[in-house]
């Protein structure tokens, strides 16, 4: 029997726990470093010298990266092995995580976090598709639930140890230890991964596909960057005939790097997906903006600061394998609607932030903001891998990871359209400050609508229990 049976009988369960704990470990890892450099951003642009836009680009430009090379690397991954391109993913992480901690320039550091966004998008593309394929339907929720939670503690550790890492050893130990966590997870996955859990095909691989898929990404965000200018939207343009481009060539290819047949066959993935894309275009930016505000606005140092922006993930950590394991008993729809409607609740308190609001009330619509995040998050992920066939696990993998990433991406994209539109290309001083309370205001009432659209998007998925116990019968016979 493989451990990939979806009737869940077959596989041996040491390996199945082995593969969770290997896969909870790099979800903890990736979070961990995206959230604790957010608190250090105020401290890298004093010593490179950037502006906002260019300070945004620190985190954009790693997420562009796993965005452009996450659905790519599903492919191969179901192709060739998703053993080997996790284990590789790992590897180029931690090595560019090295770089970075040695950059001497912003243009060399940002080089590095794109290429160590590359080796992230191996381990996206393929984590969650190992985890899919070793556990059986009915601990699928259960399983994702608990690698969602370890991705919260690392974005609720993230802060805090961050915040501590800079005020005491400066922004370039973050790197440092997360090079030193890269290597033993590298390690780790050598030694315990002992299955493939994927069979290699014979299909080939879309390099056209990659290449339309990346421009439509690079051209969309670097257009949001330099909007309002008129290279700006003829980027904005360009991305749109590059996606046409490509939904037109992946509907005519027969081995598509993205299925688009799934969108059609599947209105569970189709909208499920959209959720998720929304949900995380309204939510990324909301540390970055917070943390600025909470450093320049309130005079807090990174410490302080990450101390405060722990209660979100830390909520998100407690109460993620809660809704996992409903999702397993509930429609996922229901708790993951619920959990968008309460993560608008949270972005709109914040859309009134002042310079005399109090910490209390930034805390208090944290813990509502992750209370949202953790009831959203896994029941959608669990919503989306089940309602496709084995085959395609890596596809959907990666699809669960582009849907952040883009989000993530577009998320930043609006800040930064936002900050030009208001502030222009000028570093944050107390001169600007009043302008940048207004581009943070306005960011978040974005985000606040772009959640109502998202509770749409999640109730119109429709009914997953039926469509699945159809599929198990099918296979049981």
């Amino acid at each position: 029997m493989r451990l990939d049976d979806p009737r869940g009988t077959g596989g041996n369960p040491y390996n199945r726990r082995t593969v969770l704990w290997v896969v909870a470990l790099t979800s903890f890892l990736i979070p961990f470093m995206a959230s604790s450099i957010n608190v250090a951003l105020p401290t890298i642009g004093k010593e490179f010298k950037i502006d906002a836009i260019l300070l945004g680009w620190i985190a954009t430009s790693y997420i562009l990266s796993c965005a452009v090379f996450t659905v790519p690397f599903g492919r191969l991954a179901d192709i060739y092995g998703r053993k080997k391109i996790f284990t590789l993913g790992i590897l180029c992480y931690t090595v560019f995580s090295l770089l970075c901690s040695l950059s001497t320039s912003i243009y060399f550091f940002l080089s590095s976090r794109v290429l160590q966004g590359i080796g992230s998008a191996m381990v996206f593309a393929t984590s969650l598709a190992l985890l899919t394929s070793a556990f059986p339907l009915h601990e699928r929720g259960k399983a994702l639930g608990i690698s969602v939670a370890f991705t919260y503690s690392g974005m609720s550790l993230g802060p805090f140890l961050g915040g501590f890492l800079t005020h005491y050893w400066g922004w370039r130990s973050i790197f440092l230890s997360n090079t030193f966590l890269g290597a033993l997870v590298f390690f780790l996955s050598l030694w315990k991964i002992r299955d493939e859990l994927s069979e290699p095909s014979k299909e080939r691989f879309d390099f056209v596909g990659a290449v339309l898929y990346g421009l439509t990404l690079v051209s969309m965000i670097c257009g949001f960057s330099l909007l309002p200018e008129s290279a700006g939207v003829r980027l904005i343009f360009l991305s749109g005939i590059a996606m046409i481009l490509f939904l037109t060539w992946e509907s005519r290819i027969a081995s598509p790097i993205l299925n688009i047949g799934l969108f059609s066959r599947s209105k569970v993935f189709a909208f499920s997906s959209l959720a998720a894309l929304i949900h995380y275009s309204s939510t990324f930016a909301v540390t970055l903006l917070l943390s600025l505000f909470l450093q320049y606005i309130k005079g807090l140092n990174p410490r302080v600061a990450g101390s405060i922006l722990i209660f979100q993930p830390l909520i998100m950590a407690i109460f993620s394998p809660i809704a996992g394991r409903l999702s397993d008993r509930i429609e996922p729809r229901l708790i993951a609607s619920a959990g968008m409607s309460i993560t608008g609740i949270g972005i709109l308190s914040l859309s009134l932030l002042e310079d005399s609001t109090s910490l209390n009330y930034i805390i208090t619509s944290l813990v509502v903001l992750g209370f949202g995040f953790a009831f959203f998050s896994s029941p959608n992920t669990n919503a989306i891998m089940s309602s496709v066939d084995k085959r395609y696990y890596g596809v959907a993998s990666g699809m669960v990871a582009t849907m952040r990433m883009i989000g993530q991406m577009l998320s930043m994209g609006l800040v930064m359209l936002v900050f030009s539109l208001k502030m222009g290309k000028a570093q944050i001083t107390p001169d600007v400050y009043p302008s940048f309370i207004v581009s943070v205001k306005t960011s978040f009432r974005i985000f606040s609508v772009l959640c109502v659209l998202g509770i749409f998007a999640s109730l119109a998925r429709g009914r997953l229990r039926s469509k699945v116990s159809n599929s198990a019968d099918m296979v049981e016979k």
